[in-house]
């Protein structure tokens, strides 16, 4: 997941991540809600501190990925997990989930995170290079936002070495690296609305990442948007 957000392009090593110049905070994280709940504290806790000083403390958090989850959970189920996600918007912070793996209507059945409804967050299904949804990835016409590339990704693994991943937790990644890039675009008039108005910042990222979207015909019916991250269409068109 690491090396697709963030790994360094244009060395002649390795991969290349979505977005080359950007620093990761790994936390820990699980369920049940308590675990979910207890390791999304820690950054909300480092933007809150960062918006509070100017700058001067705390981290400028703007994306948070969740390449896990609990497979057919109920947003009912875990009502503080899921408020989470608006309290970490507030202050600026927009959230990514993968969804599940296997061909579930998310809708009907559940997940958690990706049927948490919060507007502050983006919930995920998986790509193969055929520019068709995976069988095996969950799908939602309310719930599941839109598609992006995750099967048979290579990227950087354990040991100082490079490998496969793919699945949902593959896709996300790709999503949530861009909205970090969206943030890093040379914009003034964006850069000030972050400073000022951070949800509102975090809500502009999700408009320009589910308007830019390329219409799949594989997601059309079965997912928010209907079509698969374009990220190069959000820069172009909003930056």
């Amino acid at each position: 997941v690491a090396g697709i957000v963030v790994a360094q392009g244009n060395n002649g090593s390795g991969v290349a991540g979505v977005n080359w110049d950007v620093k990761l905070m790994i936390v820990r994280v699980g369920s049940p809600e308590s675990n979910a709940i207890a390791s999304y504290s820690y950054p909300l806790e480092m933007r809150k501190q960062y918006n509070q000083s100017g700058g001067q403390k705390g981290a400028f958090v703007v994306a948070t990925n969740a390449s896990w989850g609990v497979d057919f959970g109920q947003p009912a189920d875990a009502p503080l997990w899921c408020a989470m996600y608006d309290t970490l918007g507030t202050y600026g912070i927009l959230s990514f989930g993968a969804t599940i793996n296997g061909n579930v209507d998310v809708d009907q059945q559940g997940d958690l995170p990706t049927a948490c409804p919060s507007d502050y967050l983006i919930s995920v299904t998986n790509m193969n290079r055929n520019d068709t949804k995976e069988t095996q990835a969950g799908y939602g016409a309310t719930t599941i936002d839109l598609g992006s590339f995750g099967a048979g990704t290579y990227t950087t693994a354990a040991g100082n070495s490079y490998g496969g991943f793919g699945g949902t937790s593959g896709a996300t990644p790709h999503v949530a690296g861009g909205a970090a890039l969206l943030y890093s675009a040379p914009c003034p008039n964006f850069a000030d609305v972050a400073r000022n108005y951070p949800d509102s910042a975090a809500l502009l990222v999700r408009e320009w990442i589910l308007d830019g979207v390329d219409a799949n015909s594989s997601l059309a019916n079965i997912t928010v948007t209907g079509g698969r991250q374009n990220l190069f269409h959000c820069i172009r068109r909003y930056l």
